[in-house]
């Protein structure tokens, strides 16, 4: 499959705005469906339009979940994934009906979260166990959608995302806690850290795109988890910052209600395989944490594109 145009909807947040980059780069043309773009959310015809000719569509709309769980923050978050999922579903049945030529793959954004608090083994797509919680409620809802839209020309794909390093995003608070000696384990230390590059996201969703086989819940995660204390040791260390506090679970507990977020992020151990990934060929450039962050951090490194901002 030859990639010349994709339409991306969520395109202006962290990943998005990497993906579109990147597309570019390589000559493909890119449409976009968001807030502003190519299309608008709630203009479903617009949306058609936007889809109709397009090789690829991928989806990673959905509200930060960097706050705390209330209702009008649960609320958001499960719209902007299952609302806006739901949409697209209906935009490529109407670019069908019309006589459009809808993409002939969906890639969904989802989350490793949907898997349960694992400690004891990795999860892959066949023998992971979901969880339970509002998480994963949300993850299910998300990737029920998608199953549930009425377009079975078109072959869809859940890729459940684990937490991605690249230079922003998550690793602003890690930096910035290591950089004022906050930077040792976060409760135990002991809870699974799966992770992905931004750049092999990117490699991931191309290569899933030409991989006819794929459908289906996906696993994005690089090779090698580590725990929460080696992900703080290994930030630590970039920083040249010899030795970290550690913060208990009832200190997290405490700062997400200062800081407006839910200790959930940091404490659950999330252990996710790329099983399926690896066993269709797919190889990561950073299977490894070390060199990941080396390329995130180091000054000069291709990471460094980005500035890093406490904000």
């Amino acid at each position: 499959m030859n990639i010349t145009r994709v339409t991306i909807a969520g395109a202006s947040g962290f990943i998005g705005s990497h993906l579109v980059r990147r597309f570019t780069e390589a000559g493909v043309q890119v449409r976009t469906i968001g807030r502003s773009g190519s299309a608008v959310w709630g203009d479903t015809a617009a949306i058609a339009e936007a889809l109709d000719g397009a090789d690829l569509l991928v989806n990673l709309a959905g509200r930060s979940v960097n706050c705390r769980y209330n209702k009008r923050n649960a609320d958001a978050i499960f719209s902007s994934r299952v609302g806006t999922t739901e949409e697209l579903g209906r935009a490529l049945a109407l670019c069908r009906a019309g006589g459009g030529a809808p993409p002939p793959v969906w890639i969904n954004s989802s989350t490793g979260t949907i898997y349960r608090h694992a400690m004891d083994r990795p999860q892959t797509e066949d023998d992971g166990e979901l969880g339970t919680g509002f998480s994963v409620s949300v993850a299910r809802a998300w990737e029920q959608a998608l199953a549930d839209a009425d377009v079975p020309d078109v072959r869809r794909v859940a890729l459940r995302i684990s937490i991605v390093l690249g230079r922003g995003s998550v690793m602003r608070p890690l930096v910035n806690l290591a950089r004022i000696g906050l930077g040792g384990p976060m409760g135990a230390g002991t809870q699974k850290f799966s992770w992905v590059h931004l750049d092999d996201l990117f490699r991931a969703i191309v290569f899933v795109a030409q991989a006819p086989s794929l459908s289906g819940p996906v696993n994005v995660a690089a090779p090698g988890v580590v725990t929460n204390a080696e992900l703080m040791a290994a930030v630590r260390k970039r920083l040249s910052v010899p030795a970290g506090l550690p913060t208990p679970a009832w200190l997290l507990d405490l700062g997400g209600l200062v800081i407006r977020t839910e200790a959930e992020l940091v404490l659950k151990s999330r252990w996710v395989s790329p099983r399926t990934l690896v066993d269709a060929g797919f190889t990561f450039t950073y299977p490894t944490l070390g060199p990941a962050l080396d390329d995130i951090l180091a000054p000069g490194g291709a990471g460094a594109r980005e500035p890093l901002r406490a904000h």
